[in-house]
This record gives structure tokens, C-alpha cells and sequence, in this order.
């Protein structure tokens, strides 16, 4: 009774606790009693015939579904019935129970599934209603009752399933929505959402009098899984009569898809020596069908292995994951260094005869690790080298490793265990053929080291991996033979040291300097010298025995001896093959004698007159070093007396002395004091050195004012005559140059054309824009002032006066000679005056030449220069005209015009 009431409250209450309602009024089970599923005749082992709903309630149950008929049908775990097995289905509906039992409470439902052929449902079923499943709008209040009806608000529509890839015929009809008030209502039914009114739209059709759904083509699951429509009911008017229903359609999953990998080849590595277990790669394939259905279930397994060896079954996949491991030991990259699989993905959980399979390429690459110590090739390696060699090569050490070359595991590192212990090798390694390159560092004697045998071992850079029994490396001896050369002979000592005074003079026996050849297994003959430096070729050196003799004095102060010392570089040369020498040097200690004199310093010295005595510190210095050096004696000397009559001499120390004047005044000039100096040597040696000492008047600085004078009086008679002479001669030098200017001076005035240089017309000719009147100016021939000879040829000129610079006499073309046209004379006239003084002109400059002259065009006042030539007579002639002529002419009418004055 207390359900009912809340049913009803439910029902009155619809829309806001709808949720509510039916997680109450929720029945767990499944949710028809009888499922309908339409198939055709022959049925395949693993297809989907339906999906059984199953409703929890919200409780998380886990359930098992079990068929009445395992041998025939089967329910996987999410209630979707399977065919066990291929079978053909009579013309009978068949039946058969699926029963869902909870793991835990052991609580069991059932329903009952009927399986009808395709043949047995077609499109003209609507006259046979009970065949089709049939929905119901629920009932609505009836607005005009005044009571309650009951309405089946909690109705739930369950789901339709239907299998994709259907081959028809279409359109299927799949049920028939129906309202109860069709009986008193001409209703139109109709059905919206994607599949039908939205894209994609036409899938699903009804019939809008009979409420008949139906598909029209095939679907298919991995574009689309499930269609959500909602079906309306309307009366002809288009007015609502019963609220929309939702209709889920699911489309039930078919094995329609191989399993695809994601890639074709997969490749991995593995080390070699692997354990079993190792894990190695995994390989993935998807499949488009249903992953929690058994279409969509995959299962891998390797199909096969190339190569075989050591075993074919080197490697085992995990069927669910695709993890690809080692199952058997012996991986070895010296022996295999690749594996190829053949892996398969199969789905319907690997089932070989209803699943459908697809295959790719798993590479396993065996990795090195280092497995094989290197091994030389010979227990003994021989070589070779010259004595006195260093870095050369003497032998080649080779060894095999099977490891990958240029890794590290096959690297291999030399060292010398023993046979070296002064450390004359070393040995290297070749980085491209791994070969042990024995080499010397320290050069070798064969005199005293005729052979060597080396132990070396031989490693890799990185120890050998865990669990190998070889040894970890590898041994072997080298045997070494030093060859003998010729060596170069050596002095014995080197550098030699002597002593001896200096002043030895030429050809006494100095020393004997010998050298020795190292070579006492070789028969060589006698050493012979020679002289290789001697700087100041002092000595020379007998080529047999080797004794050194000097040529000349041997000078402790020479410029070639440097703190005492004098050396000199000898050769020594045997006859081997090759022949080879030494060098030795002889270092000669000079010990010092009293051969040189002390002498004055400096040589000159100034002195001014004053009323105090003025002394002048000297100084001496001598070559020699002590005890035949200072300290000095210092005096004057006895003649001429003049000298200590005017001259005093006082020692202030063992170097220096002061020069001072007896006198109180002395005559300025410049006076000769000689110094007599002694040195403290045994015997004494002594010189006397002239002090040049310059007297002179001197100012407050103590600069000399009488300079002049001192100078004068020092100068002597030829000194003298000599500076008269060179100014005698320079002044008969500027005098020949004065009279050398005015003669040219006047050669060029006396040659001047009457005007000034600017205004000289025969070399300032200006030419001027044309200012003719047009072409009236075409009258002129232009070619007298060219060749002006034309007129007046030379061969009538006077023999006489012709220049010898002229141009010689000869046939030359004669141009045509101009039309005479009115000119004025009187320039032409002035013109042939001034050519005729320069032909007659001694002093003019050589080839002088007529000049040309522009046209200026007529109506000028200057009128035609067209009739020049040159002349040798000339006349009288009035000049006035010229004031006609403007302002440039104006210096030639002041200087001819106005008559005679």
C-alpha cells in the first residue's frame, strides 16, 4: 500500500523529483523479460546476436550472465549474446534463457531471448501487430475528469539493439510507437534527433500513421554507436498530444576490423648475455571494433623467429600487453648480432578460428658488451732502432677482439709490466686498427744497451663484463735490437778552461784540446781538427794531435774578451758512414800585466779668470785592472818651466787630482798642460797626457765673454788664411752674379717691343669673341695671318740680315692669296716695323715665329691684320693715330705719338 502511494506521488509530481522517482521505483534485473532479436539463417561462431540490458540500480554489482544453451549461445560480462559456435537456425523462433547471477549475494535473474529469422519479418508486418514490438505513449490526465487516472511516468524505454553491417532487406522495421488516444484522435506520429531530422539524417524513418520505425541502410558501429531520437505524437491540427519519448537505438558491435599495429616494424635491442626474463620491446596494435567486447579483445603471440640459433624460441611475448622478453640464455652479438619476429594480434581474445589477425616485424639488435678480452696475435714481437733515435716506431703489437669495433669493449690499452726501467718506450695506440705502437722516448746507447725485452699486457678501456671466465687481459714480450751508428766524436771537457797571462806572444804552445769517438765498436780512424769560431784569430789548432797554438798576442783589453775571458770553437770530424763531428770550446782566462799607461780624462777643460784660485779635476783612467791600475800618481813636469811656474797639480784621491793656476791673472786663451801619470803596477808604467785648458774672462753664469778672442788667438796662421780666401772667393762669386743680372736686365729692355710685357702684342695677342657685323666679315681671307711669307716671300728679303735661326729656304705649297680688301695701313705698317726689329734683333731669342692673329670682324678701328709680313727695311712713320685707338693702345701713342721728343 505504501508504494502505491508513492507511485502516485511520483506520478503527481513528475518533473521536479523525476530523478528521485525512479531511483526509488528502480527494479534491479533486466529490463524486458523478453528480448526479440531478428538474425539471419547461418550464424558464425563468435557473432553478437543482442545486448541484454542489465539494470544495477546505482549498486555496483558484479554479475555473471550465463546461457541455457552454452553449446549453442554464450553472454559476455557486459549482457551481450554471442553464438558460441557456426550453426543454422530453422524457420522456428528459437529460444533460450540468459540467467545473471551476483558473485557475491548469489542472487539470480532470467529473461528469455527469441531469435526469429529475416525471412519471416518483412515490410507488410504491420497487419500482424503481435510480431512487432509495440511502444506506448503513457497515459496523460484527462483534463476533463474529475479524477485521477494513473499515468506511467516511470515508464523507461529500453533501448533498442540493433547489428551493424545488417544485410536487410530495407527498410527493417524495428517497432511501432502507438498512443491510446489513436482510437478517438487521427494522430500523426514522428520521430527527431541525428540518424533521423539531423545529420546524418534518413537512417531512421516512421510511419507517420502507423508509428512503424524503421532503418534504411546498414549501420555501422565504429562511425556511429548509438542513435538517441525522440518520437512526438500530434493530432492533424499539429497540436502535442502525448509528451515526446526518448528512443535509444544501440548499434550492436560486429568483428568487422583486424587488428591493426601501430607501426609495421619495431625495432629494439637487447644486450648480449642477457639473462632470461630480460625485457626486450613492446609491440602495440588497436582495433577499431568494441575494446570491452570480444571483438576488440586482442591477444599476441609470435609466429617466428629468424634465426633459430642458438634456439628457436630465443624470445616470448605477454599475450595481452605486447612486452617482449627473453626466455632462454645465450644471446652472443659475436655469433647473432640481429633477431627478426614475426609477432601476430589476433582479436576475439586470440580465438585462431573466429578472430581476425594482422601481423608486423619486431628487429631486436644484440648490443655488445664486453665479453672478450683482446688477445695478441704472437707471444713474441720483434723490432728494431737505431741508437740515439728518439720517437720512432720500433714495433707493431697486434691483437684480435671479438667485441664491436671502435667501442669501448674493443679499445684495447697497452702497458709495459717489465724489461724498461729507465723508461726509454712507451707504447701507443693505433685508434683505427687497435695495434700497440711500441716507441722510443729516451735515446739509447749501444755502447751500453744492445737489446731489449719488454713484457707488455694488453686490456680493454672498460673492465670485462660480470661472469666472464677469461682472463682479463693478455700478455706478450717484445724483443728489441739497438743498431750501432756512427756517433759524433765529443770533447773531453767541454767547454775546457785555461789560464793564462796576457802579452803571450805568437807561436808558443798553448794547451792541448783532444776529443774522443764514442764508437769503440767501430773501426774508425784517427780524429782530425779543425778551427770552427776564433774572433780574434788568435790561435790555430793542429789537425792531428790537437794541440793550439797562438798566431798573435793574446790582449786581455781586446774588444773579443769579455770579463777576462776568450773563447774559441774547435772541431773535431772522424771518417765514418756518414762521417760525423763534434764541437769543444776553449775558454782562455786572460790574467791581466801592466802593459797599458794610465791617461788623462778629459782631454779639455775651461777655466775663468778670478780673483780665488779655479782648480780643474782630472781624472785617470787606464785599461789594466788591479794591482796594475790605481791607485795614480799625478805630477807635472819639469820643462818646459813654464809649466809649474804657472800650473799647480794636487792628487785628492787614488784617481783624481785638481789642476789649479799659480797665478792670480793669466792672458785668456787656450794652453797645453802636460800631466805626467803613474799607475801602481810592478814595474810602474806612466804617461804623460796634454790637458787642453781654455782661460777665458767669464760672466756671472761663468759663460767666457772674450770667446772671440780665445778663439782668435787659438786659431793658427793657415786656419786664418784660409777663412780670408773663402770670403774673398765668395764675394767675387756675388759680384759675378750682380754683373751677371744687370747684363740680362739690359738685354731684355733693349729687345722689348716698345710696350710693357702685359701690353706686348707679339706674345699677348688676346683673342677676342666675335664682334663682327655678320656676314659682310666673310670678305677677309683669313690665311695672310697665317702665312703672312706669302706676300713677301724670303727669297727677296736681303741675304744680310736673315737669322740663322730662321727657317730653311724652300719650296713650300703657296697658299691663295686673299682678295685685297680695304685695311687700315697704318697697323699693318706697325706691325711689319716691329717684325723687322726683331729680325734684325741680335739678342732675340731663337725662333721667333710670326704670331696669329683672330678676326675681330670689320667696323673695328683697327681694321685688317690680313696683309702681314715680315720685312727687313722700314721707314719713317706718324704714330699720332694711335690716340685714336682707346685706352689699350694708349701706352703706345705716349711713347711713339707726338713727334720726335
Amino acid at each position: 500500500m505504501g508504494l502505491q502511494i508513492l507511485h502516485k506521488f511520483c506520478l503527481a509530481f513528475q518533473a521536479p523529483i523525476k530523478a528521485t522517482c525512479e531511483g526509488i521505483l528502480c527494479k534491479t534485473g533486466f529490463s524486458e523479460d523478453v528480448y526479440n532479436a531478428v538474425i539471419s539463417r547461418s550464424v558464425r561462431e563468435g557473432q553478437s546476436l543482442l545486448n541484454a540490458r542489465f539494470r544495477n540500480c546505482g549498486e555496483n554489482r558484479k554479475v555473471q550472465f550465463e546461457s541455457s544453451k552454452p553449446e549453442d549461445f554464450t553472454a559476455g560480462e557486459d549482457g551481450v549474446i554471442y553464438a558460441a559456435r557456426s550453426l543454422q537456425l530453422s524457420t522456428e523462433p528459437t529460444e533460450f534463457i540468459v540467467y545473471a547471477k551476483d558473485k557475491e549475494t548469489q542472487e539470480e535473474w532470467h529473461m528469455t531471448v527469441k531469435l526469429t529469422l529475416e525471412s519471416a519479418f518483412t515490410e507488410d508486418s504491420v497487419k500482424d501487430q503481435k510480431k512487432i514490438e509495440e511502444i506506448v505513449f503513457p497515459w496523460q490526465e484527462n483534463k476533463h475528469s474529475s479524477h485521477l487516472k494513473r499515468q506511467k511516468r516511470d515508464w523507461v524505454i529500453p533501448p533498442i539493439n540493433l547489428p551493424e553491417n545488417s544485410r536487410g532487406p530495407f527498410p527493417q522495421e524495428l517497432v511501432r510507437i502507438r498512443s491510446d488516444r489513436d482510437k478517438s484522435l487521427s494522430l500523426r506520429y514522428s520521430v527527431t534527433g541525428p540518424g533521423a531530422d539531423q545529420p546524418p539524417t534518413g537512417i531512421f524513418i516512421i510511419n507517420p500513421i502507423s508509428g512503424q520505425l524503421s532503418v534504411t541502410k546498414p549501420l555501422d558501429r565504429e562511425q556511429i554507436a548509438s542513435f538517441h531520437l525522440r518520437a512526438h505524437a500530434v493530432d492533424v491540427n499539429g497540436n502535442q498530444v502525448e509528451n515526446p519519448i526518448d528512443i535509444v537505438i544501440n548499434v550492436i558491435d560486429m568483428n568487422d576490423n583486424r587488428p591493426e599495429f601501430l607501426h609495421q616494424v619495431w625495432n629494439g635491442t637487447v644486450a648480449e648475455g642477457s639473462k632470461p626474463g630480460t625485457y626486450v620491446m613492446t609491440v602495440t596494435a588497436i582495433d577499431a571494433d568494441d575494446p570491452n567486447a570480444l571483438n576488440g579483445m586482442l591477444r599476441y603471440r609470435i609466429l617466428s623467429q629468424a634465426p633459430s640459433s642458438p634456439s628457436p624460441n630465443m624470445f616470448t611475448i605477454n599475450n595481452e600487453t605486447g612486452d617482449i622478453i627473453t626466455v632462454a640464455a645465450g644471446l652472443d652479438r659475436e655469433k647473432v648480432q640481429q633477431y627478426t619476429l614475426i609477432i601476430q594480434a589476433t582479436d576475439m581474445e586470440g580465438n585462431p578460428t573466429y578472430g581476425l589477425s594482422n601481423t608486423a616485424t619486431a628487429v631486436i639488435t644484440v648490443t655488445d658488451v664486453n665479453d672478450n678480452p683482446p688477445e695478441f696475435t704472437a707471444m713474441t714481437f720483434y723490432g728494431e732502432v737505431p741508437e740515439n733515435r728518439v720517437d720512432v716506431i720500433v714495433a707493431n703489437l697486434t691483437v684480435t677482439d671479438k667485441d664491436q669495433p671502435h667501442t669501448p669493449a674493443w679499445n684495447a690499452v697497452y702497458r709495459m709490466t717489465g724489461g724498461d726501467p729507465t723508461g726509454r718506450f712507451t707504447i701507443l695506440t693505433d685508434p683505427n686498427s687497435n695495434d700497440g705502437l711500441v716507441t722510443v722516448v729516451k735515446p739509447i746507447d749501444f755502447e751500453t744497451n744492445r737489446m731489449f725485452v719488454l713484457t707488455v699486457a694488453a686490456e680493454n678501456q672498460v673492465p670485462l663484463a660480470k661472469g666472464i671466465q677469461h682472463p682479463p687481459q693478455s700478455t706478450a714480450t717484445v724483443s728489441i735490437t739497438v743498431i750501432d751508428v756512427n756517433e759524433s766524436p765529443y770533447f773531453v771537457p767541454n767547454p775546457k778552461l785555461i789560464r793564462q797571462e796576457e802579452g803571450l806572444l805568437a807561436g808558443n804552445l798553448l794547451t792541448s784540446f783532444t776529443a774522443q769517438d764514442p764508437d769503440r765498436y767501430m773501426q774508425q780512424t784517427t780524429l782530425r781538427y779543425s778551427k770552427l769560431s776564433d774572433p780574434a784569430n788568435w790561435l790555430k789548432i793542429d789537425p792531428v794531435n790537437g794541440q793550439i797554438t797562438t798566431t798573435a798576442v793574446l790582449d786581455r783589453e781586446s774588444l773579443y774578451v769579455q770579463n777576462n775571458m776568450y773563447n774559441a770553437t774547435f772541431l773535431a770530424s772522424d771518417n765514418g758512414i756518414p762521417p760525423m763531428s763534434g764541437t769543444g770550446t776553449l775558454q782562455i782566462y786572460l790574467l791581466d800585466i801592466n802593459d797599458n799607461a794610465p791617461q788623462v780624462n778629459p782631454k779639455e777643460a775651461t777655466t775663468c779668470e778670478t780673483p780665488q784660485p779655479n782648480a780643474i779635476n782630472i781624472t785617470a783612467t787606464d785599461p789594466d785592472i788591479d794591482p796594475n791600475a790605481g791607485p795614480f800618481a799625478f805630477e807635472l813636469p819639469d820643462s818646459p818651466a813654464s809649466i809649474k811656474r804657472n800650473w799647480t797639480i794636487i792628487r785628492i784621491s787614488g784617481d783624481h787630482a785638481q789642476l789649479s793656476l799659480r797665478l792670480r791673472f793669466l792672458e785668456a786663451g787656450i794652453y797645453d798642460v802636460p800631466v805626467i801619470i803613474t799607475d801602481s803596477g810592478n814595474p810602474h808604467a806612466s804617461s804623460t797626457s796634454v790637458l787642453k785648458v781654455k782661460f777665458c774672462q767669464c760672466d756671472i753664469n761663468g759663460d767666457c765673454t772674450d770667446i772671440d778672442r780665445i778663439v782668435g788667438a787659438g786659431l793658427g796662421t793657415g786656419a786664418i788664411i784660409a777663412i780670408l780666401l773663402c770670403i774673398i772667393i765668395l764675394l767675387i762669386l756675388v759680384l759675378m752674379f750682380v754683373v751677371w743680372m744687370k747684363r740680362r736686365d739690359k738685354e731684355r729692355q733693349a729687345k722689348q717691343l716698345l710696350i710693357d710685357p702685359e701690353d706686348d702684342v707679339r706674345d699677348n695677342i688676346l683673342k677676342y669673341d666675335e664682334e663682327g657685323g655678320g656676314e659682310e666679315d666673310q670678305d677677309y681671307d683669313l690665311s695672310q695671318l697665317q702665312q703672312p711669307d706669302t706676300v713677301e716671300p724670303d727669297a727677296i728679303k736681303p741675304v744680310g740680315i736673315r737669322r740663322l735661326d730662321e727657317r730653311p729656304i724652300h719650296a713650300e705649297p703657296q697658299y691663295p692669296v686673299r682678295s685685297a680688301a680695304p685695311h687700315p695701313g697704318d697697323i699693318g705698317d706697325f706691325i711689319n716695323e716691329g717684325l723687322k726689329a726683331a729680325d734684325n734683333d741680335p739678342t732675340a731669342p731663337p725662333y721667333d715665329s710670326l704670331l696669329v692673329f683672330d678676326y675681330e670682324g670689320s667696323g673695328s678701328t683697327a681694321g685688317s691684320l690680313s696683309s702681314l709680313n715680315s720685312s727687313s727695311s722700314g721707314g719713317e712713320q706718324d704714330y699720332d693715330y694711335l690716340n685714336d685707338w682707346g685706352p689699350r693702345f694708349k701706352k703706345l701713342a705716349d711713347m711713339y705719338g707726338g713727334g720726335d721728343d
